[in-house]
């Protein structure tokens, strides 16, 4: 049985980074800084307006991990959830952990008044995930992302 848990920073900081470091090669082929990487996520413990992280537990292991954050809709009056940095071990992949995460941030919004909906972006080339994200019946097809990123980052 898979279980979503908070995450602590002692136990799970450094599983989160280098879950990122993974993720971005694997998937993007970038190396990131690690120190870079470290001071983002410790921002997160930080700081809990920056997001909050979850982690997925099967058998007492962890099996991935991801991050939310916030974005406020005027249109709604309301909060909707990015998701962000999903990280799951090759080990336990197609498992469920992806389903179990969406299945418990959906529960999450539905009920919470202050939260309207859950989005997320994936890499183009990424046609492992965007499958993942068919299957729990995710839609691309209302926005395209846009981006402008700082090159001196």
């Amino acid at each position: 049985m898979i279980q979503i848990q908070d995450v602590t920073y002692e136990q799970d900081f450094d599983r989160i980074v280098q879950g990122q470091l993974d993720m971005a090669l694997e998937t993007e082929g970038l190396t990131l800084d690690r120190p870079t990487v470290e001071k983002g996520v410790r921002a997160v413990f930080n700081d809990e307006s920056k997001g909050r992280y979850y982690k997925a537990v099967i058998d007492g292991q962890f099996a991935g991990c991801l991050l939310t954050t916030f974005e406020w809709s005027d249109w709604r009056n309301s909060t909707c959830l990015w998701i962000q940095s999903v990280f799951v071990p090759k080990d336990f992949r197609k498992k469920g952990v992806f389903k179990s995460f969406y299945s418990h941030l959906q529960q999450k919004v539905e009920s919470d008044p202050s939260l309207c909906g859950l989005r997320l972006y994936v890499d183009k080339t990424n046609i492992a995930a965007q499958k993942v994200y068919d299957r729990v019946k995710m839609s691309n097809e209302h926005y395209d992302l846009y981006e402008w990123m700082d090159p001196g980052e």
